[in-house]
């Protein structure tokens, strides 16, 4: 009954996802989306009265007068409106044709451009659902965050510095003041809690490269996290705590790495009494852009066989067969192939 529960969301229509899930749109001014609709419209009102005013021998005058192009002009400005007040009329079969074949598509497109924002909001769903099948049939190695508030926005941010696109991140909450928020940044949301497996199918976890879990609470952390290592076993999973007593849950749910939010910040408050730089220094280092930062980056075929201390770049560490090894340890004074260096780098400015 559960794992019936658990589908529903996930594999409901695209049209009925409107509103839970959320993609991006590039946001245009509403007054260059105005003016643009009025030159257009003006534009098609004058190519209609050229037209009949091109074919104007085809059309009869109440007065008897042949048209000018005011005449044309006021034809046009009449039978796009479908006012119609029938002192000018087509006589001659050609420009009754010209009528059918040009005058009444201008009218209708008339029509639509006069009413296009009721038309807007009537066909948004439409567009939302067809976005929302596009999105859902191609996003892979994506990274879903999980919470977004202080941490997930800095998780994020700090993503955005390192050069990931936000096309590549996908933030799931319960608060709608925070997905419109991540919305307006350009993130694709889903509306949900993510301690249901649905939500998450939803937001692609089964096809993540990473996930970042950055709720408010550890008992929620835990939940989400099992769920998330069920649907993707190789996705690497990130998860922030308060405590650092439910550490060992939390990996023991899946997680990857584990980040304690509430020591890592007594660590800073305390260091910052006695030695305030070391602080600014650490800051410095977890902000890409600008200053210094820490990146990782693959071994190069030059330095194979040598010491990670007599490299330009500053070394804090090398990653080998997934574990860090920091340096100054006898293992790594050889770097090997397949090797990955933790090093400090000069943030690009």
């Amino acid at each position: 009954m559960f794992g019936d529960r658990a589908r529903a969301l996930s594999s409901r229509p695209d049209f009925a996802l409107v509103g839970v899930l959320r993609i991006p749109e590039i946001q245009t001014s509403p007054w260059i989306s105005l003016t643009r609709r009025v030159l257009f419209a003006i534009g098609l009102l004058f190519a209609a009265a050229l037209v009949v005013f091109i074919g104007r021998s085809g059309y009869r005058d109440s007065s008897g007068d042949e048209l000018s192009f005011l005449d044309a002009l006021y034809y046009a400005t009449v039978s796009l409106s479908t006012t119609g007040y029938g002192d000018i009329s087509p006589i001659s079969p050609t420009a009754r044709l010209v009528n059918i074949v040009l005058i009444t598509p201008m009218r209708v497109l008339f029509l639509i451009i006069l009413v296009g924002t009721t038309l807007g909001v009537l066909t948004e769903r439409s567009r939302q659902a067809f976005k929302i099948q596009r999105w859902r049939h191609s996003v892979r190695n994506h990274t879903v965050v999980i919470g977004y508030g202080t941490k997930g926005r800095t998780a994020i941010d700090a993503m955005l510095g390192d050069g990931v696109q936000p096309d590549d991140i996908v933030v799931v909450d319960t608060d709608v003041v925070a997905l419109e928020a991540a919305a307006n940044a350009g993130l694709v949301t889903v509306h949900g809690s993510a301690t249901q497996s649905d939500v998450q199918r939803l937001a692609g976890v089964q096809h993540a490269i990473s996930v970042i879990v950055a709720t408010n609470r550890d008992d929620t952390a835990v939940l989400v996290t099992l769920s998330a290592r069920e649907l993707n076993r190789k996705a690497k999973i990130v998860v922030a705590i308060r405590e650092a007593e439910n550490t060992h849950l939390v990996r023991q749910s899946g997680a990857d790495s584990v980040v304690v939010s509430s020591e890592t910040a007594g660590r800073l408050l305390g260091i910052a009494t006695t030695t305030p730089t070391v602080v600014e220094m650490m800051e410095d280092l977890l902000t890409p852009e600008a200053g210094f930062a820490v990146a990782e980056r693959e071994v190069e075929q030059p330095e194979i066989g040598g010491s990670p201390r007599h490299l330009s770049d500053i070394v804090l560490g090398v990653v080998r067969g997934g574990e860090l090894i920091r340096v100054g340890e006898p293992e790594v004074d050889a770097l090997e192939s397949g090797d990955k260096l933790l090093y400090i780098r000069r943030a690009a400015k």
